[in-house]
């Protein structure tokens, strides 16, 4: 149909701008998107699309807020609050049994513990409460031996987690989360949106996938695995609709932290801008061996949930396309954040319509390119350039 790409864009940042509007061109739908990109903490690229979306739009975010809260947990482990190597019991008294009681922080962060949901699932009304999910998961028997395996604990990490900070803070995660980062930084990205800001808060659309993405889908016949109803609770007797979820009432006055954020891209771009480097003045957030530890790799092998490789930092969804010491992570209905502090590059991505087939969206992978391209090339320089340039003319002779 195409679909209007207004915003602005640095000098120089041009290709991204003609990407967005070669995807917006391209959809079959409004995606009601938006991008910002930050590099060098200013910001480059600001643009949206779509029929009821604009700039300062806000909306569901799903997993992109567990990127908010993985900062928050690598700020209390760089004060020395918190210790990866430590069993979580020790914070946490009640959460044992079954081997639990030897799962480290550490392990925990990195979606170790097996406690992919409750047996019978949960409904809309409890799936906002992180509370309760931490009190239900403490003493549930897990569904691997804590510490062997990984898998993604999509819509209770950030309660499992939340309840960790809280016992060594005093503090639900989203009050350390506003008090030390969205409220210092002016972030656009909430944890529970504020009541003030209602009337800028619009829902998150279903997907309409074309004809050809279906038939393409029903005939991969590709096997789901076993545990991917059971960790995005779909396995209970009503199984959870991720747009009501992400509409539901209770989710936008809470803002459950595994996936019940809200907020808009420039929100996510200087979120992720903060955390490595120099924001309207202020130190990064987080120290260069700090952001290194949480971006390695900590889960060689495959994900018991998704099947995915290699999937996990600390926390933090690890970003190849990016560079090996990117982080960030990606949201259900299509958005995607991330920080590379070897760029100074921060990105920030938000759809309201759900993208097909969900988790990021594919134009990210473009985007990510035209974006890595320009910075690449104005961090080399004029003299690496030329040199460059020289050295591709050498061997093409």
């Amino acid at each position: 149909m195409g679909v209007k790409v207004n915003g602005t864009v640095a000098a120089g940042w041009e290709p991204v701008r003609e990407e967005f509007e070669a995807f917006a061109a391209a959809e079959a739908h409004s995606p009601e998107a938006q991008l910002a990109v930050h590099h060098g903490g200013r910001r480059v690229v600001d643009l949206w699309a779509g029929e009821d979306t604009g700039p300062d739009t806000l909306t569901g975010v799903y997993s992109i807020t567990k990127g908010a809260a993985y900062l928050v947990v690598a700020l209390l482990v760089q004060d020395g609050v918190l210790d990866l190597e430590r069993p979580v019991s020790a914070y946490w008294p009640e959460f044992t049994g079954d081997g639990k009681e030897r799962l480290t922080v550490r392990e925990l962060v990195s979606h170790r513990a097996g406690l992919l949901s409750a047996p019978e699932g949960f409904d809309y009304e409890e799936i906002a409460d992180d509370a309760l999910i931490a009190a239900r998961l403490a003493g549930q028997k897990p569904y691997w031996e804590p510490g062997t395996a990984y898998g993604y604990h999509a819509f209770v990490i950030g309660a499992l987690v939340g309840e960790l900070v809280r016992r060594v803070t005093g503090r639900a995660l989203p009050q350390v989360y506003e008090e030390r980062i969205r409220a210092p930084y002016g972030l656009d990205l909430y944890m529970g949106l504020p009541g003030a800001l209602e009337g800028r808060w619009k829902p998150v659309l279903d997907m309409l996938p074309t004809p050809g993405q279906l038939a393409a889908a029903q005939s991969g016949g590709a096997q789901v695995p076993e545990l991917l109803p059971v960790a995005f609770n779909a396995h209970g007797k009503r199984p959870m609709d991720l747009v009501v979820y992400a509409n539901h009432p209770k989710v936008k006055a809470l803002g459950p932290v595994s996936a019940g954020g809200i907020g808009t891209a420039r929100g996510v771009a200087r979120l992720y801008a903060a955390a490595i480097g120099e924001v309207d003045g202020r130190a990064p957030l987080l120290k260069p061996e700090t952001a290194a530890e949480f971006a390695r790799l900590h889960t060689p092998g495959e994900d018991r949930v998704t099947a995915e490789p290699d999937h996990f930092g600390l926390g933090f969804e690890r970003q190849p396309a990016v560079g090996p010491r990117a982080f960030g992570h990606s949201g259900a209905a299509g958005g995607l954040g991330w920080a590379d502090p070897a760029t100074g590059l921060a990105y920030g991505y938000t759809r309201r319509r759900f993208g097909f087939p969900g988790g990021a969206a594919p134009e990210n992978a473009p985007l990510t390119a035209a974006v890595l391209r320009i910075a690449r090339g104005l961090d080399a320089g004029p003299a690496r350039a030329g040199a460059g340039a020289a050295a591709g003319e050498a061997a093409q002779a």
